[in-house]
């Protein structure tokens, strides 16, 4: 199908895209396209203006500083995914981005658009928790930066207002290891379920643990039994199974996402795997199991 017709306005800077989405409440940005042109083929959308932000310095570039890194909203995942150094400071959110979809995909689409997107069985929403980010967000009354925990309110719904724009994604360095494990839909690539994980170790014992997982409610989720499971043990096969067990405990299971896929139930037999997959991956690139 095509999309109905639509005006265009090229973007030079992020105060012009501000501008325009202000002026037009029924403007949409494009980044990469990969959601929002599909939705507007099928008349699931119907912006009558898109401002392509593609050209603006500003969403560009990953700057490595001394206790973080800021990742612009238009970096495309193939850039983060490749990024040696980044995947030393916040492992999690670069290997997240490795298994995003295919290399076409991964060359097309933008970490910013994905996040703002929520889509919840994307995956960098579950790295954005477990790695603890900053989203950096920029409106008509200024710049703001929201965390990681307060970003994602439900289905495709965060904290970035109508006239508002994602600019970068702040991550810190902290952290021994990380790890991504999810379960791909063979037809399109998202995550049925995916799991992140950030630990800190002191020795074999976590200090502190961040577990974030998509694909299971409607938006990223973090998962505080897990965590609370695996924070101030040893790290081994018993610990890894207490928290994989204690993964989705308290999660209301009709709240969990059911569709021809899988059920509710089978999301949460997978959220536990996976999670359980996630924690091993991370201890032995801790050097502990």
């Amino acid at each position: 199908m095509y999309p109905a017709q639509f005006e265009y306005e090229k973007a030079g800077s992020v105060s012009d895209a501000i501008d325009a989405l202000s002026s037009n409440p029924e403007a949409e940005l494009i980044a990469g396209g990969h959601s929002l042109l599909p939705t507007m083929k099928s008349g699931l959308a119907d912006p009558d203006m898109l401002v392509d932000i593609g050209d603006v310095d500003e969403l560009h570039g990953i700057d490595h500083g001394d206790g973080s890194t800021r990742i612009g909203a238009m970096v495309r995942y193939a850039d983060v995914a490749d990024d040696d150094t980044l995947r030393e400071e916040a492992e999690v959110f670069a290997e997240t981005a490795h298994q995003i979809g295919d290399f076409q995909v991964r060359n097309r689409g933008t970490v910013g658009g994905n996040i703002a997107h929520a889509d919840p069985a994307s995956d960098l929403p579950g790295a954005v928790l477990a790695a603890d980010a900053t989203m950096h967000v920029a409106g008509p009354d200024g710049e703001r930066t929201v965390d990681a925990d307060d970003f994602f309110h439900g289905m495709y719904a965060t904290d970035v207002g109508e006239d508002e724009l994602l600019t970068a994604v702040e991550v810190p360095h902290e952290g021994t290891a990380g790890a991504y494990a999810k379960k791909p839909n063979p037809a399109s690539g998202y995550a049925l379920v995916g799991v992140a994980v950030r630990l800190t170790m002191d020795g074999d014992t976590v200090t502190d643990a961040r577990i974030g997982a998509n694909g299971v409610m409607d938006h990223g989720t973090r998962l505080p039994d897990a965590e609370d499971a695996i924070e101030g043990t040893s790290l081994s096969a018993d610990s890894i199974e207490a928290a994989s067990d204690a993964a989705g405990s308290t999660l209301d299971e009709y709240m969990v996402m059911e569709d021809q896929q899988a059920s509710a139930e089978f999301r949460l037999q997978l959220l536990g795997a996976y999670t359980e997959r996630a924690l091993a991956q991370a201890g032995e690139r801790a050097g502990v199991l």
